[in-house]
């Protein structure tokens, strides 16, 4: 069997093959540590379907494939869809999507592989400049994914399980953890790729909680209250329904203050928040 695409010496043979280099503009930076997405792909539970989102020359598109079933890989560059076909000819279970994961319907998606596969999961080396939408929309997205397992900036990390009141909490925080178990698996030095990052970088896995189902109007209301973290839970609210005394009335219900901030409020507060919000309006 060939060297696996992770390794530095594979890497650099693709690259000067096609004559390619990292795209700031889509945040690339190509893995050349086997062990890491070894295993991270190992940790990913991704033994029936696996949706993975910019597989870059397919690093760890490659390493999923040895262990699921079917391997659905969402890439923006046009450039890297002939690498991959070619590069990963030799496995028969692998799906190459030239399209951005964020315009994508992943309802649809998520359902087409259920029904054939059975479990879905997702697992990704994110790129960095669109690491909070594409986790946004994977919050948002179908029940059945039970596990997301991501590569992301190790300060992002951070804040998935960052407590309350700390500089690292914030909407991010609050939705993963309403949603999920939340889990640092290992930190993966910068050295791990090519070229090397300015930071380092973790995995972290999602686990979804049972008795909690995604809600649009909770998140929206999180991230509006986290829209300007130096200003009021008040004043941000304002902003939202664009009414003061409605502001003003919610935080009473909620049993809040209007002088405290979002980065304050653990997940229960919100709970209340969001409770206080569709009372008010029923």
């Amino acid at each position: 069997m060939s060297r696996p695409i992770a390794s530095v010496a594979r890497t650099r043979e693709i690259l000067n093959a096609y004559g390619l280099h990292a795209r700031k503009t889509y945040g690339q930076n190509f893995l050349i540590d086997v062990s890491v997405v070894a295993r991270a792909a190992e940790a990913s539970h991704c033994e029936g379907a696996v949706i993975e989102i910019g597989p870059g020359i397919g690093s760890l598109t490659e390493q999923l494939a040895l262990r699921s079933r079917h391997v659905r890989s969402y890439e923006v560059d046009e450039r890297l869809i002939p690498v991959l076909k070619a590069e990963l000819a030799a496995y028969d279970n692998i799906e190459i999507i030239l399209q951005d994961f964020l315009e994508c319907d992943l309802e649809q998606s998520v359902s087409e592989l259920a029904e054939t596969y059975g479990s879905v999961s997702v697992c990704a080396n994110l790129p960095y400049y669109v690491t909070t939408p594409i986790l946004f929309k994977l919050f948002e997205g179908p029940e059945q994914v039970e596990y997301i397992t991501v590569m992301v900036q190790k300060e992002v990390g951070d804040r998935f399980s960052a407590k309350p009141g700390t500089a690292d909490y914030s909407a991010l925080s609050v939705e993963s953890q309403y949603l999920y178990e939340v889990k640092r698996l290992f930190v993966v030095p910068r050295t791990a790729f090519s070229p090397a990052p300015n930071v380092d970088s973790a995995i972290i896995q999602f686990h979804r909680r049972p008795d909690r189902r995604p809600d649009p109007s909770f998140f929206e209301l999180v991230r509006a209250s986290f829209q300007q973290r130096r200003k009021t839970l008040y004043n941000n609210l304002k902003e939202y329904f664009k009414d003061s005394d409605t502001a003003l009335t919610i935080l009473a219900a909620a049993g809040l203050e209007p002088g405290i901030r979002a980065q304050a409020l653990d997940v229960a507060a919100f709970e209340r928040l969001h409770q206080a919000v569709k009372e008010t309006k029923s």
